[in-house]
C-alpha cells in the first residue's frame, strides 16, 4: 500500500512540475502588454519600458519563471499589474469563499445521489424507478447558471424565503452566511448530484448481478443486508472516480455560479483580471486551480487503494 500511495505521489509531483511550465508558456504566449496596460495607449515608450522593468518583464524568460516558481513555494505571489495589491492575501481570501462554496455543493450532491441512486438500482424495474431514472437524467442536461437563476426566481423573488445574492463571512453573521450559501449551493449540488445519481445507479445494479451477492442472499441475509454488508463498498469504487472528477469540475465550474449569485470567490477574480489583462493574478489563479484538481485525482488514487484490498495485494 505505501508503494502505491508513493508512486502516485510522485506522479502528482511530476504532473505539478509539467503544469506550472505549460501556464507560464500559454501566459508568455498571449498577445499584449502588461505594462501598456497598466498605463494605458497614451503612455510612452519609456514609462512603459520602466514599468516593465519594475515588473520585472525585462528579465530573460528562464528568470521570470524560477522568480514565479520560488514565489509559489514561498507563498509571495507577486503584485497585481493594475492594482498594486499582493497577490497571496486576496487570492486565498478568495480561494477559501470557493472551497466553502464547493464543499457545501458536493455535500448536497452526495447526500442526494447516494440514498436515490441506490433506491433507483433497488426499484429499476418499477414504475417509480423509471421516473426517478427519467429526473436524474432531465437533471444532468441543466445547466448550474440555469438551475441558480431558477431558484433565484423562485426561493428569492417570488417567495422572498433567501437571499438573491451576496456573501457575507460565516464570523460576521453565521445565520446570514448560511441563508447567503443555500441556493448557490443547491445551484451547484443539484446538477451534480443528478450526474452522480446515475453513475450510483450504475454502480449499484453491477453489483447487485454478482455471484457473492446472490451467495449471501443464499445463506439467509436478506437483500438489503446483503447489499449493505457485501455490495455497498465495491459500488463505491467507481463512483469515488466520478465524485473525485466531479468535485474538480465543480470547483473550475464554480465561476459563472459565482457570477450568478455575486459571491467574490476565485471564478469571479479570475473573470476580473481576464478582464483587466492582469496577467500575473490570471497566471497565478489558473494554477492555482491546476493544483486543486490535481490534489482531488492523488486523493482519489489513494482512496482507490484503502476502498480495493486488491489493490493493496497487488502492491505486496
Amino acid at each position: 500500500m505505501v508503494g502505491t500511495v508513493l508512486r502516485r505521489l510522485a506522479v502528482f509531483v511530476a504532473s505539478l512540475a509539467v503544469s506550472t511550465v505549460v501556464v507560464f508558456a500559454f501566459m508568455v504566449l498571449l498577445p499584449g502588454d502588461p505594462a501598456r496596460v497598466a498605463l494605458g495607449t497614451d503612455a510612452s515608450d519609456a514609462a512603459v519600458d520602466q514599468l516593465r522593468h519594475e515588473f520585472g518583464l525585462d528579465r530573460p524568460l528562464p528568470v521570470q519563471y524560477a522568480s514565479w516558481i520560488g514565489g509559489l513555494l514561498t507563498g509571495r505571489l507577486g503584485t497585481s499589474y493594475v492594482s498594486g495589491a499582493q497577490i497571496g492575501p486576496q487570492l486565498a481570501d478568495r480561494l477559501q469563499v470557493s472551497l466553502i462554496l464547493v464543499l457545501a455543493s458536493m455535500v448536497v450532491a452526495v447526500v442526494v445521489a447516494v440514498p436515490l441512486g441506490v433506491w433507483m438500482a433497488v426499484r429499476h424495474r418499477r414504475p417509480i424507478g423509471v421516473v426517478l431514472s427519467a429526473l436524474a437524467q432531465l437533471g444532468v442536461a441543466v445547466p448550474a447558471f440555469l438551475a441558480g437563476i431558477l431558484l433565484i426566481t423562485i426561493f428569492a423573488v417570488r417567495l422572498g424565503w433567501l437571499p438573491a445574492n451576496g456573501w457575507t463571512p460565516p464570523a460576521v453573521d453565521p445565520v446570514m452566511f448560511v441563508r447567503q450559501l443555500v441556493l448557490p449551493a443547491l445551484a451547484l449540488g443539484l446538477v451534480q448530484g443528478a450526474v452522480l445519481t446515475r453513475y450510483v445507479r450504475s454502480a449499484v445494479l453491477d453489483v447487485l448481478r454478482e455471484d457473492y451477492l446472490r451467495t449471501a442472499r443464499a445463506k439467509g441475509l436478506r437483500p438489503a443486508q446483503a447489499l449493505w454488508r457485501h455490495g455497498l463498498r465495491n459500488a463505491a469504487v467507481p463512483v469515488v472516480t466520478v465524485l473525485g472528477l466531479q468535485l474538480a469540475t465543480t470547483l473550475v465550474g464554480a465561476v459563472v455560479v459565482e457570477r450568478v449569485f455575486v459571491i467574490p470567490g476565485l471564478g469571479s477574480l479570475l473573470l476580473d483580471a481576464v478582464g483587466n489583462r492582469d496577467l500575473l493574478v490570471v497566471q497565478d489563479v489558473v494554477m492555482v486551480l491546476v493544483a486543486a484538481v490535481l490534489l482531488v485525482n492523488l486523493l482519489v488514487d489513494v482512496l482507490y487503494v484503502v476502498l480495493d484490498p486488491r489493490l493493496r495485494l497487488g502492491d505486496a
